[in-house]
């Protein structure tokens, strides 16, 4: 495979790599990313957490296209971006992996340092007493509550969600916790809602260890992301993009690569 010369030489002159990722690293996977080549929103924004949490109606018309959208996004599995950049830490060159993605592809692709940024999806939380839950075990919770529903297909949106947009949600059935009786929540982070502490803190600590930063995949438009490249902007560690459109940090990048991730990547393989 052709070497890209100008990403190769960037990683080849960096051995402590803080690679930070989005959703064009798992859109070869099928699952569909939010933005356009502009960093503007291709659908209504995602669930906001204070509506998932205050109000029923909003849990409903969640859980029912999560119903109808599990059922691809949980057979999702790993492509060869997700597979270089595996090699990239199997190599030593990868100080952490920060990915802004749901869905472990990069964990199911053989990468260990890796730190989700905004939680996983393949499990539920109760927001209550904290009691977690394989989300699987939740799929079939809401099958058996709602067997009429599983007739329905949907088109695939981001993060295991589903175009539903013409369904009256009213009868949908969404389980409480078995434990508590509390809200079940996807264990990931919802617009609105704060990054965990610690998370922030681990890869900030990793980031103090990285001599150099690789994007693929994000156009950073959210400030969860931007705010590591920014950090590492101000302590002037060289940063390296690969997108296709536009990125929240185009000004800040000494090189960017507008392919597609799987791509731009493969000489790593």
């Amino acid at each position: 495979m052709d070497r890209p010369p100008l990403l190769a030489d960037f990683i080849d002159r960096h051995r402590r790599l803080f690679v930070l990722t989005g959703a064009g690293v798992s859109t070869n996977s099928g699952i569909p990313d939010y933005r356009d080549s502009h960093g503007n929103w291709k659908r209504t924004q995602p669930v906001n957490f204070n509506a998932f949490m205050g109000e029923e109606k909003t849990r409903q018309r969640y859980w029912a296209r999560s119903l109808i959208g599990w059922r691809r996004f949980g057979q999702a599995v790993p492509n060869d971006a997700h597979h270089a950049l595996a090699k990239l830490e199997a190599n030593g060159r990868c100080e952490v992996l920060l990915t802004q993605n749901v869905d472990r592809l990069h964990q199911s692709a053989g990468s260990q340092r890796v730190i989700d940024l905004h939680g996983r999806l393949d499990l539920v939380r109760c927001m209550g007493c904290e009691l977690k839950i394989p989300r699987a075990e939740f799929q079939d919770r809401l099958s058996r509550s709602n067997p009429d529903w599983l007739a329905l297909d949907a088109a695939d949106a981001p993060d295991g969600d589903a175009d539903l947009e013409h369904a009256d949600f009213a009868s949908f059935v969404v389980p409480a916790c078995d434990s508590c009786g509390g809200i079940l929540k996807p264990d990931v982070v919802f617009f609105g809602e704060n990054v965990p502490r610690e998370v922030v803190a681990t890869a900030q600590h990793h980031l103090a260890q990285a001599d150099a930063m690789l994007i693929a995949g994000s156009s950073l438009m959210v400030y969860s992301g931007f705010r590591f490249v920014k950090q590492a902007a101000e302590k002037k560690i060289p940063i390296a993009a690969i997108n296709l459109g536009r990125t929240r940090a185009d000004d800040l990048l000494a090189l960017k690569v507008e392919e597609r991730c799987e791509a731009a990547l493969a000489f790593l393989l």
